[in-house]
């Protein structure tokens, strides 16, 4: 530090006399004990404890009090004292950190530029790095720095800070600031320690202040994530930020066409770059297939990435969740520096310590204005005790200061009663001290004026003291007012489906078999036996053999199960589509029996048996049925004595689904010559029911969310976004829906849909009637400007419009418009009808008296659409799908 720079005022300079609060720090470093000699087994003992101890509590794990590391702590101390509104250059800010902080340059810079990257407490000029592209920041001679204003408002306060001796005894540092803001949930913080680790995740700022005050209030409050660069989170499992709590964090994806997608915000801690690289790895491993990337980064992300011609997007988008890094799972370990030791405590605890710590210190700074403030009242009222009785003329004659200073408080004697306090020395110093020119011009009205106001405030300082908790809720919020414009919430808060690896991957293996020798893959050393399909190389397949046992395994390189193998083929696990039609015969010479059942979930690896499981069983007929087909066979009899039948039919649609353990129906006890096929069969499980997840936005058939109804077929959805368009597709599960979605419903060529939207070119608001063309191309509704938009939409037989009136005709009682007789059924492209050409406050669609069937509206709102029904979910169980019963007579409806 230069000459010039030390004669330069230092605003939170400690006072000189103001003793160090911790003494004797590093006196073991730095004392004569280090002189000592030391056998190697007793320093290890010794001195690695207390290494640890040090990084632990000097280096990687913040204070609880202000959420600071060490380096951080003295960074913002000496940007505070370089402080005078204008920016400084880093490598200034590093060397003059150098004294406070023990260790190299480096740390403190990369310390410097974490910090500046988070955009919180340290206004940034020059460039300092990107944390969506992973670029790093300039070198520090090219690149300033300064402290925000929201650091100056909060983090400093020299009369409240307490202070301690550097590392090397020379300078005065702070033990911790006096940050009156939760900054370590507002931040979020990652160390390691020797033995311990530190990882809590940042907050969102408005939502910590508007936590903070919950809790001044006594109320509930929860605190979730919230990342700079924004994405999509799942907190179930958040578990309050305390260790064995992990949130799930996944990119948003976007359709542009059915082969381009569009990355627009990645997870916290990724990096476009790493983003791109996960994504060829992936390609490159055929867990998906795509053509190129393309990275647009600049202010926003925007990766491109084209598919392959055959593939699907929906299905893609999956993928990527499952084998990149468009999704990663964090697992938080909140633990902080509280009374000198770590603690491992949850974020909602250390919000409740941040509010009450920050309470304590606006209570001291208070306490601290009310002393000044009864300093200033009794100054003041001394000053004009002197002046106005004319005190100072007992000094005259007097040859000594001493003399003065009796004379002095002798004439003060009779006013002393009027004072808050006694008077000291000091007190008559300064009155010896004022200059005769302030004594002659004192104005007593003006005097009585400044006692006044210093009353005013003490009596305010008081009143605040008294209602502390009022006065710290007034504190967030007036901190919420000036700062928290432009920080809102970007990362959004979703549940995630579970997306099975399995379902997504894209075939990239061929499985091979050789039936006689009960070998089966996709290695090489297969290719010359008998092709099976196309498998990805994480499926599992399911194997029979001739005797009726089966097993499930992962797909591998080259596997044996058992010779003589009858069926092999991909499985999928909880499919009750999939139907098994099965004759076998019990023993060598037993009953003839038939079933059919599913095969949903059971154990991998263990072998299973189709038959009864008596010794010599064969399996005469099966068949795979990916609908539930239910085929007629041709079953041949061996000629026997007294058969009078030798040729039957069996059809397997008058046969009951049971569970895959079942015996079967008893068929005949007669030997079977043949099985041949006499006709193919058509599915026996009707349609499909399919449910819409709200809370995740996909589409499901195990019952979760709202019924949209039974599909088969053609049969399509409907999905309306919030944007004023609609678009027609299949009930394919794997399929995304827009994040604007607004309603999903099956679609109905024959329904008519009444909306209401505002056109902004116009300035009114419109009607129409339409009934929606199948498309699977989003179809634009409403008009065209950008600043039109959709106001309600409804599928209501007969809907009523009301119409409530504002501006001038306020106080115009509201209409309704019979919406049928107003307009008629017309395109979607039409412009539709004006409403009113008076000032319109409010539109709702009402259901008219007589009409008592359930309507569907939906309103615009951010907010998700509720259900109109909740379903129970199905518990993943090992074993059969609870919908089929074992040994059942009666045959069961799959839906």
């Amino acid at each position: 530090m230069t000459d010039e720079t030390q004669n330069i005022p230092d605003p939170i300079e400690a006072p000189d006399e103001t003793p160090a609060r911790k003494p004797g720090k590093f006196a073991k470093l730095t004392g004569n004990l280090s002189l000592s000699r030391h056998k190697l087994t007793g320093m290890y003992m010794d001195w690695f404890l207390d290494y640890a101890s040090y990084v632990i509590l000097e280096r990687a794990v913040p204070h609880l009090e202000d959420g600071l590391k060490p380096v951080q702590r003295r960074i913002l101390h000496v940007m505070r004292k370089m402080d005078d509104g204008r920016y400084n250059k880093v490598a200034n800010i590093v060397g003059s950190t150098m004294s406070y902080h023990p260790h190299g340059d480096a740390s403190i810079g990369d310390a410097l530029v974490q910090l500046g990257q988070k955009d919180l407490l340290i206004d940034t000029q020059g460039n300092w790095g990107n944390i969506l592209t992973g670029d790093g920041a300039a070198a520090p001679r090219y690149i300033e720095a300064r402290l925000t204003k929201f650091a100056l408002d909060v983090v400093f306060n020299p009369k409240t800070t307490e202070w301690m001796l550097t590392y090397d005894g020379r300078n005065q540092e702070p033990v911790t600031l006096p940050v009156k803001f939760p900054l370590l949930l507002a931040q979020g913080v990652e160390g390691i320690a020797v033995g311990l680790a530190s990882k809590i995740l940042p907050h969102n700022f408005n939502e910590l202040i508007d936590a903070a005050i919950a809790h001044l209030r006594g109320e509930a409050f929860e605190l979730f994530p919230d990342f700079p660069t924004g994405g999509m989170i799942d907190v179930s499992r958040y578990n309050d930020g305390l260790r064995g709590g992990a949130v799930k964090v996944r990119a948003k994806i976007n359709k542009i066409d059915k082969k381009t997608l569009v990355i627009t915000e990645i997870p916290f801690g990724k990096t476009t770059s790493s983003v791109i690289e996960s994504i060829l790895k992936a390609n490159d491993k055929n867990k998906i297939r795509i053509k190129k990337v393309d990275d647009n980064t600049a202010a926003q992300v925007e990766i491109m990435v084209y598919l392959a011609g055959d593939v699907s997007a929906d299905k893609t988008i999956d993928a990527l969740y499952a084998f990149t890094d468009c999704e990663v799972s964090i697992s938080p370990n909140a633990c902080v520096i509280n009374e000198d030791k770590p603690h491992f405590i949850g974020v909602s605890e250390i919000l409740r310590c941040s509010a009450e710590y920050t309470k304590a210190l606006l209570r001291q700074e208070l306490q601290i204005r009310l002393d000044e403030l009864a300093e200033e009242w009794h100054m003041a009222s001394l000053e004009r005790i002197f002046i106005e009785n004319k005190i100072y003329q007992e000094i005259e004659g007097k040859t000594s200061r001493e003399a003065a200073y009796v004379a002095v408080d002798k004439g003060l004697e009779p006013f002393k009663a009027r004072l808050r306090r006694e008077v000291t020395r000091e007190d008559v110093i300064k009155l010896t001290e004022l200059r005769f020119i302030r004594i002659s011009r004192y104005d007593t009205a003006k005097a009585d004026e400044q006692i006044q106001a210093i009353e005013a405030e003490i009596e305010q300082v008081q009143g605040h003291l008294n209602n502390l908790v009022k006065y710290t809720i007034a504190y967030y919020e007036r901190i919420k007012k000036k700062h928290g414009a432009g920080r809102e919430r970007k990362t959004e808060i979703r549940s995630f489906d579970t997306i099975e690896a399995a379902k997504v991957a894209v075939n990239n293996a061929k499985l091979y078999v050789n039936r006689a020798e009960g070998f089966f893959g996709i290695g090489n050393s297969m290719k010359k036996e008998e092709y099976v399909g196309d498998c990805s190389d994480i499926d599992d397949v399911i194997v029979f053999n001739k005797e009726g046992k089966y097993i499930i395994t992962r797909v591998s390189e080259k596997a044996f199960f058992s010779k003589n193998i009858s069926w092999i083929g991909v499985f999928k696990k909880n499919d009750t589509r999939t139907i098994y039609n099965v004759v076998y015969r019990d023993g060598k010479n037993g009953s003839i029996y038939m079933k059919r059942c599913a095969i949903t979930s059971i154990t991998r690896d263990r072998e299973y048996d189709m038959t009864k499981g008596t010794p010599r069983s064969e399996i005469l007929y099966m068949s795979v049925n990916p609908n539930g087909e239910a085929e007629v066979l041709k079953v041949y009899f061996k000629p026997r004595p007294r058969l009078k039948k030798l040729i039957v039919s069996l059809d397997f649609s008058e046969l009951a689904i049971k569970g895959r353990a079942s015996q079967g129906n008893l068929f005949s006890r007669y030997g079977i010559h043949k099985i041949v096929l006499k006709e193919k069969g058509t599915s026996t499980l009707g349609g499909q029911n399919i449910w819409f997840d709200e809370d995740v936005m996909r589409l499901n058939a195990d019952g979760r969310g709202r019924l949209l109804g039974e599909f088969s077929g053609q049969d399509k959805l409907i999905v309306i976004t919030g944007g004023g368009s609609y678009y027609t597709t299949g009930f394919d599960l794997g399929q995304h829906f827009p994040p604007n979605t607004m309603s999903v419903k099956k679609y109905n060529p024959e329904k008519v849909y009444t909306v209401t939207y505002f056109d902004a070119a116009q300035g009114f608001f419109y009607v129409k009637r339409f009934a929606a063309e199948d498309s699977d191309k989003p179809q634009l509704f409403i008009d065209e400007h950008p600043d039109s938009y959709l106001v309600a939409i409804t599928g209501a037989k007969h809907p009523l419009l009301e119409i409530t009136f504002g501006g001038d005709q306020v106080n115009r009682p509201p209409e309704t418009i019979d919406t049928p007789a107003f307009i008629g059924v017309k395109s979607h492209r039409a412009k539709g009808k004006r409403v009113s050409a008076y000032t319109v406050e409010k539109l709702e669609f009402i259901d008219p008296p007589q009409e008592e069937e359930a309507q569907d509206e939906e309103v615009l709102d951010d907010e998700p659409l509720e259900t109109d029904e909740e379903a129970g979910t199905t518990e993943d169980i090992e074993g059969d799908d609870p919908i089929f019963e074992d040994d059942s007579d009666v045959q069961m409806e799959l839906f």
